[in-house]
């Protein structure tokens, strides 16, 4: 009998893979999230598949899509699941507090991955093995990037008073998290954070701050084969503190053509073909799955005026930028585009608010199954709600954003 795959939206992911406990209890903001977009993976789920997430709130919304995008994806609720059998469970990501969560549902052990290999997982994810990629990377001078790897405290007060300003960041974090700011001062508080995250996680990561002109990210994906394949670029935004803050839903070509006004297109093709080689060597018998390199164009005084980071994070994870790219690639007409965004407003009603103003000033517009303009949420609002996934698509190819 084929496995029926069950896609699972684990916002808390980066946080439980930190904290390394089986028992980990993320916020209740994390919680929140999970629950208002548990239905986010509708949006890159495999044909025929299903998603956790309530029915209560979920259905009604799903029905419309399914109508309207032709979505062939179905709900199941935690009550179902201890009476299926053969499932191929995806999560956002993996980590020994999801593995838990699922058992106590009523999934098999057989099901699901070993603590042994999770825990294998778990340092992969670890931030010093992108800190050992990087050099590899340099593939000529058109590239650039240092990263370290400190575990001692006179590493730590050593780097922070060498550089004017740096980054210092725990090893493990979720995204935008987990970062600290320094201006050349090894102050007490820094001290402090250092000796915590290096106690907690074996040391620290100190890297130079760069002249960033442009956030962007290639995205993989290995099939349980062992090698890695480019599925994909994605472009994103982040804000000052280094928090993800949306997506542009363009082409790849359109991507690539934005990347080539400030390098080669050639050097984005020789680091692509080095990192396929690199991840399958290093992670190819560790992880199945989606797996995104951050990267950035950093620009410098000399020539070449820019360059690429090849590897500012390792995301052994679903991400935001296949998310974005499914999202254009499926569902939005070749000649438009737009932009995709996560949104948290912390007062009653402002979620809805903004959602009903913006349903009305943007009203969606479809050629062709495809959507050519306008908003659409991803995921269902209500007057409680605290979370937003949201798309908003313009037939100006200078939607920027």
């Amino acid at each position: 009998m084929a496995k029926k795959t069950l896609y699972l939206f684990n916002p808390e992911h980066d946080l439980a893979l930190a904290s390394g406990e089986i028992n980990y209890m993320p916020p209740a903001s994390a919680r929140q999230m999970a629950t208002e977009l548990a239905l986010l993976p509708v949006w890159y789920a495999e044909e025929g598949s299903a998603v956790l997430a309530p029915s209560a709130y979920n259905l009604d919304y799903l029905k419309r899509m399914q109508q309207l995008l032709g979505l062939s994806v179905h709900l199941m609720t935690e009550p179902e699941l201890a009476s299926e059998r053969n499932l191929d469970i995806r999560p956002w990501g993996w980590d020994i507090a999801v593995r838990k969560r699922l058992l106590d549902l009523g999934i098999e052990k057989h099901a699901l991955p070993s603590i042994e290999q999770l825990n294998k997982l778990r340092s992969c994810s670890h931030r010093s093995c992108a800190v050992e990629l990087l050099p590899h990377l340099q593939l000529d001078n058109y590239f650039c990037g240092e990263s370290f790897y400190l575990t001692l405290p006179e590493e730590w007060k050593s780097f922070v008073e060498s550089h004017d300003t740096c980054l210092l960041k725990a090893p493990l974090s979720g995204s935008g998290k987990g970062l600290n700011w320094c201006k050349g001062i090894y102050t007490p508080s820094i001290s402090g954070w250092c000796l915590r995250i290096g106690s907690q996680q074996g040391g620290v990561i100190g890297e130079p701050i760069y002249n960033k002109v442009e956030d962007f990210a290639m995205e993989f994906h290995s099939s349980g084969d062992g090698r890695f394949n480019f599925i994909g670029y994605s472009q994103f935004r982040t804000g000052g503190s280094g928090a993800y803050e949306g997506n542009r839903l363009i082409s790849n070509a359109a991507i690539e053509r934005n990347l080539s006004e400030y390098v080669p297109v050639g050097e984005l093709d020789k680091l692509r073909n080095c990192l396929e080689r690199e991840l399958s060597l290093r992670f190819g018998s560790v992880y199945n799955g989606y797996l995104g390199v951050d990267m950035m164009i950093c620009r410098f005084p000399e020539s070449p005026a820019y360059r690429i980071h090849p590897c500012v994070e390792i995301n052994l994870r679903m991400n935001m930028g296949v998310v974005a790219r499914h999202l254009y690639d499926r569902y939005i007409c070749p000649f438009s585009t737009g932009i995709f965004q996560i949104d948290y407003a912390p007062s009653d009603g402002a979620a809805w608010n903004a959602h009903t103003a913006m349903a009305e000033t943007y009203p969606l517009k479809m050629e062709q199954g495809r959507i050519c303009s306008g908003y659409l949420p991803l995921v269902p609002v209500y007057k409680k709600s605290k979370y937003r996934a949201w798309i908003l698509v313009s037939e100006s190819v200078h939607c920027v954003i």
